[in-house]
């Protein structure tokens, strides 16, 4: 599973998410995605955190930026 975290340094993170890319429960930008199953679930900051710890139990992959919120 790979991994992207708030603890390294804002240079190390590739942002691969834009301001098209939009969260599957509620429309706001997304920050958050995860691999469930072979399909791409994007997420919002808000519903990143709020699914985080059930979605990471089954994603193959998780990738938040949710740090750019905080540059």
């Amino acid at each position: 599973m790979s991994t992207s975290t708030a603890a390294q340094p804002i240079a190390d993170l590739v942002y691969r998410l834009s301001a098209t890319d939009r969260c599957d429960s509620c429309g706001a930008q997304a920050y958050v995605a995860a691999e469930v199953n072979g399909s791409e679930l994007l997420f919002c900051a808000h519903h990143g955190r709020k699914y985080e710890e059930k979605l990471r139990a089954v994603a193959t992959s998780w990738h938040d930026e949710t740090a750019r919120l905080t540059v």
